[in-house]
């Protein structure tokens, strides 16, 4: 996030895009109602009728994995309209005039066009997006999680750019996390072509630095495997033994069943977890882990901040914490690591990780830190980019709209995509057995079109068979007004019809992203 979640409540416009956010991010999206009832413009750009577009001032629905021509098309109307910020472009900015170029012929009619959302949306929205005094941007993994996920988030960072709304508070470009330590993990290097602090594993100065601080002669200097890679590397014979720590790929890979074939070719598995899940089912040896209040550390949220977390019980049983359980198997591996407590891990962070320079236990008390935060006498860092971007100018990027790999034909003419639930977590591997929670929502489902729907034969919890060309699940039906009359949604938390059986592995060039929220299938009425 280049900005903080607190200044969401002080944004004129807030535009949120690919994001459920009242379910996926509640906390966050107190803030957007607080806004909303200050008066804010609230601009959703969703496929489905989630509760956050009830509050907005413009839906924009358009077809899943059009969210790149709908951007286009609002900025082609900034331009022609001249509602773009030409001191900030001039003085704060490069590569302007091959953007401009791309954006030719992207019309909010050609943009119509391709994403079904009428014209005069895409109008209203740019403009309100152009002309606030602090408009803020909130995307997920609806932006993400395509084979043009990277052309997505470039697509946005043009659109602040161009209207100059970053680097000030309550504007920027801000991804809400999925996971409460994705962003604390990518920045510690657990990224296949990074190390520690984003710096690239080519890069020989960083790797001789980090070698120096390890004790060891030297490191890899080329990228590893993307997590998503992991069952293609494994069937070809490239891969034989796998570590996997908190990652229930069973469930959550997409085509579920290839990566469930190629767990089964591995020589050896080891699962680190806090529950033997579908994943941990196909290990050799589990290593228990505990949970986050049976240890203590820090995590770092989606607003960069680092936060200090407190033990409130003993471990249960054999368990430990993950730190212990890599330092001991370390040391049987014959590379003892000094790292004596959690503490301990938080210094050399700080010593070799540069934007958390300054970081350490007894400077983040309640509220935590920002980074950067490079010396011990920095205050954090609330918003970033405010008098220069970190890499000197901002840079535009000539996009070109690139169509989903898989749409929609006469054999499987529905599309397909995935979220979430307010009442479970990822795979489900720990809300699932909670009670309230399971009660709450304790069962699969598939959400269609009720003029669809009722075309079919469809009444509310019939059951139908929903098929890709990769597999197929039987599933209840919940008929939902303001879907897509072509648009199947389901939630992917339910080992009992996985919803990860039936989506595509093709990947985003750039990110290696999954494209897990469009795929073509066909939907059938299922015997019970």
């Amino acid at each position: 996030m280049t900005n903080s979640l607190d200044e969401i409540a002080d944004a004129n416009t807030i535009l949120i895009i690919g994001s459920n956010t009242t379910e996926s991010h509640p906390v966050a999206s107190l803030r957007v109602k607080e806004a909303v009832r200050r008066g804010a413009n609230l601009i959703v750009i969703d496929p489905r009728p989630i509760e956050v577009a009830e509050a907005a001032t413009h839906w924009l629905q358009p077809l899943p994995g059009t969210n790149v021509a709908v951007l286009q098309g609002m900025m082609n109307h900034i331009l022609t309209t001249d509602l773009w910020n030409m001191e900030f472009v001039d003085s704060r900015t490069e590569g302007f005039a091959e953007f401009v170029a791309s954006l030719d012929g992207r019309t909010p009619e050609w943009a119509a066009s391709v994403s079904g959302v009428d014209a005069g949306l895409i109008r209203a929205a740019a403009e309100a997006y152009a002309t606030a005094e602090r408009s803020t941007i909130l995307y997920a993994m609806g932006v993400t999680q395509h084979s043009t996920g990277t052309d997505g988030v470039l697509t946005l960072a043009n659109l602040a750019m161009l209207t100059g709304q970053i680097g000030r508070p309550g504007t920027g470009v801000n991804p809400l996390r999925g996971q409460n330590n994705v962003q604390g993990s990518s920045d510690m290097g657990a990224l296949y072509d990074t190390l520690p602090g984003y710096r690239k594993v080519n890069d020989a100065a960083a790797r001789t630095a980090l070698a120096q601080a390890w004790g060891v002669a030297d490191l890899p200097a080329q990228p590893g495997a993307a997590a998503s890679e992991l069952p293609d590397r494994i069937m070809a014979g490239e891969i034989r033994a796998l570590y996997l720590m908190g990652e229930n790929i069973a469930l959550t890979d997409p085509d579920a069943n290839h990566t469930r074939k190629a767990l089964t070719r591995l020589e050896f598995l080891v699962v680190q977890d806090l529950f033997l899940t579908e994943t941990a089912a196909f290990a050799d040896v589990i290593l228990p882990a505990c949970s986050w209040a049976e240890k203590e550390g820090t995590f770092t949220n989606t607003e960069r901040r680092v936060q200090r977390f407190y033990q409130a019980l003993e471990p249960l049983g054999e368990s430990r914490p993950d730190w212990q359980i890599i330092v001991e198997l370390s040391a049987r591996l014959g590379y003892p690591m000094p790292c004596a407590s959690p503490q301990a891990i938080m210094a050399e962070i700080a010593a070799t990780v540069p934007q958390y320079g300054g970081i350490a236990y007894e400077r983040l008390g309640e509220a935590g830190l920002q980074w950067p935060c490079p010396t011990p006498d920095h205050p954090g860092t609330p918003i970033l980019h405010r008098e220069k971007f970190a890499r000197g100018l901002g840079r535009f990027s000539a996009v070109t709209f690139r169509p989903s790999a898989e749409l929609p034909d006469a054999e499987f003419p529905f599309v397909f995509t995935t979220g979430r639930s307010l009442y479970h977590y990822h795979s489900g591997s720990m809300t699932r057995r909670a009670r309230p929670l399971a009660e709450h929502r304790p069962d699969a489902y598939a959400e269609m079109d009720p003029a669809t729907g009722s075309a079919m034969g469809l009444q509310d919890g019939d059951l139908i068979r929903v098929t890709s060309r990769r597999g197929e699940v039987t599933v209840p039906v919940r008929l939902v007004p303001g879907t897509g009359s072509k648009v199947i949604f389901m939630p992917f938390h339910f080992r009992e019809a996985s919803a990860n059986l039936l989506t595509n592995t093709v990947l985003d060039p750039v990110a290696r992203i999954p494209e897990l929220k469009v795929c073509a299938v066909r939907v059938e009425v299922a015997q019970a």
